[in-house]
């Protein structure tokens, strides 16, 4: 049996701040989907999350982190209750997103997990903010955009926001030049290469996602 293991808080929310992209994979096929995350560690994509509806997620999550060594910040996603948690940390996930304000966040707490916590409305964020979660997951982010963000930043400066949802090459500048803390990208960046597909295409767009959120991250720091 694995050893569960977690990071510190201060571990995930410094590399989320620092590189300021997470990649999401999902996919039916289990070993394409292994391909895929030890491909988006290996062109620095730091944050990669395995959706729980991947195809034998939990086994992916043991052979990415047995692969990848130690260091590497996998995460679970798509978690939803208590014994998600439970099994995505058996599995060796060191951080959780949630698709909303489910239980999972309380048991993320509970364990020691830093948690991305899935949340659309003001009253959302603010709930998902005080119940612990770490940073929170802006989702679906598509429905209202960039100035959607700008929008909630007015009011809720502070608030770590991570738009998940739709956000490619383009958007991903405009919601981290409106303040976003990081932004959280599947399909655009992935491709199909979680279903088998071409992993040297896959390494281009890793590159250039890496690229844009590093000189969004010196825009921030300027």
């Amino acid at each position: 049996m694995n050893t569960p293991h977690t990071r510190t808080t201060d571990d995930f929310s410094a590399v989320l701040r620092r590189t300021r992209l997470a990649a999401i994979v999902r996919g039916p096929d289990a070993d394409a989907a292994l391909r895929t995350v030890l491909t988006l560690l290996d062109e620095g994509v730091p944050l990669v999350e395995i959706s729980l509806n991947t195809a034998d997620a939990l086994g992916v999550i043991r052979r990415a982190v047995a692969e990848a060594g130690p260091t590497a910040l996998v995460g679970a996603g798509t978690v939803l209750t208590e014994d998600d948690v439970a099994r995505a940390q058996e599995a060796g996930a060191s951080w959780i997103v949630t698709p909303a304000l489910t239980e999972s966040l309380d048991a993320s707490v509970r364990a020691g997990l830093p948690v991305l916590a899935g949340a659309l409305t003001p009253t959302e964020a603010l709930a998902a903010r005080r119940a612990g979660a770490d940073a929170v997951k802006l989702f679906p982010a598509s429905i209202g955009g960039p100035a959607y963000l700008k929008a909630l930043r007015d009011p809720f400066p502070d608030l770590p926001f991570v738009p998940v949802g739709g956000v490619d090459v383009s958007s991903a500048e405009q919601y981290l030049a409106h303040g976003a803390v990081a932004v959280g990208v599947g399909s655009p960046l992935v491709g199909d290469a979680a279903r088998g597909g071409d992993l040297e295409a896959l390494r281009e767009r890793a590159r250039r996602f890496v690229a844009i959120c590093a000189a969004g991250s010196s825009r921030g720091r300027a």
